[in-house]
């Protein structure tokens, strides 16, 4: 294991950090992308927003089927061996997408593109995590987590410049450079794996598992569009794969797909039961911020994306936030973040807050959602045994993909009800205030976890 100074991370580790920090930007940057060129897509393939919006789905589904088999693959071919397969698969995909002829040759190819950028982020948690240990993992999340607040930031600018000055298929294009250079880094700086695991792949654990994701996310899309929860082609779905997911759950073999042994850890079960509920209440709001800047306040795509900059700003600045949980230990950042994301939601519940107080809210808030996110991880990692990683990355980006799904579903239906009888800055309000109060309870599962390092 790579030396590590008191103070700080070493050098070794935060290059490693970089060469896969950048790898990681090219599905980050590509989602926020593809969702402002959503529009043109449909124009130029004339097809239909219904069918245009499964070149997201697709995506979302293929990346909730390739997460679960992250930790055995990572374990059985070496985690080096699959990130670098995970790169080329995104590659491929894009490259793919990039020459579709069609709107149902470009949703085939976003499958390839999602199953590669599921299997990314796990196994990058993983390969840092071995290479950093468990002292430093909060300064360690300040460094992987930095390409979710760039690509944010970024990918609405990016994506309005390729649509408006080149063709939609740069979109995709783009990702090549990226891609290409993380493979090629990759090769050169990444240590050899471990002796991999002979485990035998749990077929019937992939069988179920994978499709309960997809069935569930895939149920919880469908709630926009058919205005509530209470429709067959939402519950269905969404039924089905709670139906599997429990019969994963329940079901007993010796080398299961996910150990979920992990949960007997009490601060891993307390993170991941917070990775949802903050997916749930403090990322669900997400969905609400840029369409609040355009239909209750009127702005254009791209005015919204640049209003939206100071949470982003304000993440940046939470990334001290890292080596203070390192200090202090993982509830009372928690506990203080949740409070500065509810202080930051506040003035958008209340109709005639000014642009300003908006802009200094949304900076309060993103550092408190940031500092959330590094300090549930290092809960959920820090007492955890090295051979258990790998599993524990997925479990957490599993939970953290259904959190975040439920929340959107939850306030899109919301906000839906809301326009019906509301003027749209009435039915705003009202919506933040449901994203404040998942907020607050989030803050109940954090009592669980440590207050300093060891406890």
């Amino acid at each position: 294991m790579t030396t590590i100074t008191p103070d700080r991370l070493d050098r070794a580790v935060l290059k490693l950090a970089a060469v896969l920090v950048l790898g990681a930007l090219a599905p980050l940057l590509d989602s926020t992308i593809v969702t402002v060129a959503i529009h043109t897509l449909g124009a130029d393939l004339g097809a239909p927003v219904s069918t245009v919006q499964w070149v997201s789905t697709a995506y979302l589904l293929a990346l909730a089927i390739a997460i679960p088999i992250t930790g055995w693959s990572a374990n059985r071919f070496g985690a080096k061996r699959m990130w670098i397969v995970a790169l080329a698969l995104f590659l491929a995909g894009s490259m793919l997408c990039g020459v579709a002829w069609n709107i149902g040759s470009l949703i085939a190819f976003r499958v390839i593109q999602g199953l590669g950028g599921g299997l990314m982020l796990p196994i990058l948690q993983t390969l840092l995590l071995r290479a950093a240990g468990r002292d430093r993992i909060g300064r360690l999340m300040a460094v992987v987590t930095l390409p979710a607040l760039i690509g944010p930031i970024l990918g609405p600018v990016i994506g309005g410049l390729l649509v408006g000055h080149l063709s939609w298929r740069w979109i995709f294009y783009v990702n090549a450079p990226i891609c290409i250079l993380a493979i090629v880094l990759a090769i050169r700086t990444l240590k050899p794996d471990p002796e991999p695991t002979r485990a035998a792949l749990d077929v019937p654990g992939l069988l179920l598992i994978s499709p309960a994701l997809a069935g569930i996310i895939y149920g919880l899309t469908q709630v926009g569009a058919y205005g509530g929860f209470g429709h067959v082609a939402v519950l269905l779905p969404i039924g089905v794969g709670l139906v599997l997911l429990l019969a994963f759950v329940l079901r007993r073999t010796a080398e299961p797909l996910i150990d979920l042994t992990l949960f007997h850890t009490r601060s891993f079960a307390a993170s991941t039961v917070l990775l949802f509920l903050t997916g749930f209440g403090l990322y669900g709001a997400m969905l609400l911020l840029p369409l609040f800047y355009q239909q209750a306040r009127g702005e254009t795509v791209t005015a919204a994306g640049l209003l939206l900059v100071p949470q982003g700003i304000g993440s940046l600045l939470a990334r001290v936030a890292g080596g203070i949980t390192d200090r202090l230990g993982a509830r009372p950042v928690v506990l203080v973040g949740i409070a500065l994301t509810t202080i930051g939601t506040i003035p958008f519940a209340f109709a005639g807050t000014t642009y300003v107080l908006q802009a200094i809210a949304l900076v309060v808030r993103g550092a408190g959602l940031s500092a959330v996110n590094l300090a549930v991880m290092v809960g959920a990692f820090r007492e955890l045994e090295p051979r258990q990683i790998p599993d524990a990355s997925s479990t957490t980006r599993i939970m953290q993909q259904l959190g975040g799904a439920f929340g959107a579903a939850t306030l899109a239906v919301v906000l839906q009800n809301q326009l019906t009888d509301h003027t749209a800055r009435t039915a705003y309000a009202y919506s933040f205030t449901w994203a404040i109060a998942f907020t607050v309870i989030a803050a109940v599962p954090a009592v669980l976890l440590p207050q300093r390092p060891g406890s």
